[in-house]
């Protein structure tokens, strides 16, 4: 069970209108490296996990990234709340408005929407803990590039914390995988 604190993990403070910085931010929404997908990748990689310690970790980090997902919408929201409809349409966002007006939804930067295909569960823990950490380096990768493509303090900000955390999760799952590989070798039978 959880305890929802109604507040962000980590405060967003965005300085202007940047509709091509939000444009940019959609790809940790919904594209296949992130966010979202690491949250339901997590959540659901954790019934096949087998030891409780590891389960709990995936459970952990899976809640984790549905708080930045709440982060990432956050930005692209402040980033575009202002804009006018020509604005939209110059930073080629003209079609996420005739579709959502102001709606968030889950796509890429390119506009692909988010598709449950992004997701990787093979129910071999091994793999899907692999998974995992690539994913991780993947994220922070992404948010090394974003940081870069801005000069906003707000933003870099909000994505220095991101993408620390990401580091950090690639960490645990490195724990994960050795409690997960000592696990399947003390139930080997020689």
């Amino acid at each position: 069970m959880w305890i929802y604190e109604k507040k962000l993990q980590y405060p967003v403070r965005i300085g202007k209108c940047d509709l091509k910085m939000a444009r940019y931010l959609l790809t940790q929404y919904g594209g296949p490296d992130g966010e979202l997908s690491a949250a339901i990748r997590y959540l659901n990689q954790r019934y096949t996990i087998p030891t409780n310690e590891a389960k709990a970790l995936l459970t952990d980090i899976g809640t984790e990234e549905l708080a930045h997902v709440e982060i990432i919408t956050t930005m692209i929201y402040q980033l575009t709340k202002d804009a006018t409809v020509e604005q939209l349409e110059a930073a080629n966002l003209g079609s996420f408005y005739a579709i959502r007006d102001g709606a968030l939804f889950p796509s890429d930067a390119n506009g692909v929407p988010w598709t449950a295909g992004y997701i990787q569960a093979h129910a071999d823990p091994i793999t899907d803990l692999h998974e995992d950490m690539a994913a991780e380096q993947k994220a922070r990768s992404t948010y090394e590039n974003l940081i870069k493509l801005t000069d906003d303090p707000g933003i870099k900000d909000a994505l220095s914390f991101l993408r620390e955390r990401e580091v950090v999760h690639f960490q645990r799952f490195g724990e994960a995988l050795r409690i997960v590989q000592e696990y399947q070798q003390a139930k080997k039978v020689y």
